[in-house]
């Protein structure tokens, strides 16, 4: 059962490294934590943040990071063995964290590391919600599927007014299409097979079918597959013939599509997606 904002406490862990290379990789200009942080503050409390790195290499970033609050973790570089330094403190801490502070129900990792997928599963095992925090293009896949959610940095980037703007490339109509048509599979199979035993005409409420969606596959977004809200993902199944949406007492629910409705609607008849903006690219130093 979802817990209450209020009842939730989290601690941040950053592997900070790792997340400044994929944001370099990815072509942002910069990387801002604020708007991870506001994105997080909205599921409940932070009482940990914690930030590994070499900051001697990363010191441009440290006044952002300390005004964030963050507690800055000093790990040299070395490469006399094979692992990375940070990420086994940052283990360590994690660990001990859980195993002493049972008021602790969320941890947060922020990293692509598939190394910290064998953490993400002990931190589960003892009971402990885990959200992900990366850049999606060099986000380790193992790492996503072990997270109850992920959340990508991507999805936050939005580009402030510049005086010299430069022309945003807008995504791809057809990538928008493949995306959107993603989506709606996702919402669809994930009814599909919470109905699986049930009536044909027993209700699901959008919302616990949106937390299956998520546990199916922790970083689906919305946004991402060309929509606002769950909502109006799901009235655009309903149009398209694929389910059943409804409202009640301001409540959204959505259930099979009734026996004989007729087939959905071919690809031919699915209306074209507006043309989004991609998300901006914010510059890393070298």
């Amino acid at each position: 059962m979802a817990q209450s904002a209020d009842d939730v406490s989290m601690a941040l862990f950053c592997d900070f490294e790792n997340i400044a290379l994929g944001v370099r990789d990815a072509q942002y200009e910069k990387f801002d934590i604020n708007p991870v942080l506001e994105r997080l503050l909205l599921k409940g409390s932070i009482v940990v943040k914690k930030a590994y790195c070499d900051w001697e290499r990363y010191k441009s970033f440290k006044a952002g990071m300390h005004e964030a609050n963050f507690e800055l973790i000093e790990i040299p570089h070395v490469r006399q063995s094979g692992k990375n330094s940070a990420d086994i403190r940052m283990v360590v801490d994690a660990l001990d964290l859980c195993y002493t502070k049972a008021h602790v129900t969320t941890f947060v990792i922020i990293s692509g590391d598939s190394d910290f997928s064998p953490l993400v599963s002990k931190l589960r095992e003892n009971a402990k919600r885990v959200i992900g925090v990366g850049v999606k293009q060099s986000t380790s896949d193992l790492l996503i599927a072990n997270c109850d959610e992920f959340i990508y940095i991507d999805d936050l980037v939005r580009k402030k007014s510049r005086e010299d703007k430069q022309t945003r490339k807008p995504v791809d109509p057809q990538e928008m299409e493949r995306r959107r048509r993603k989506g709606l599979e996702m919402a669809v199979s994930t009814l599909e097979a919470m109905l699986e035993d049930r009536a044909d005409d027993e209700r699901v409420w959008a919302s616990v079918l949106k937390e299956a969606i998520k546990r199916r596959h922790p970083g689906f977004n919305e946004a991402y597959h060309g929509y606002r809200t769950l909502g109006a993902l799901l009235e655009d199944a309903h149009k398209l013939g694929l389910l059943e949406f409804g409202r009640e007492n301001n409540s959204a629910y959505v259930k099979r599509r009734a026996p004989g409705a007729g087939a959905a609607p071919a690809e031919a008849e699915i209306p074209a997606p507006p043309v989004m903006p991609a998300p901006d690219a914010p510059t890393l130093p070298p």
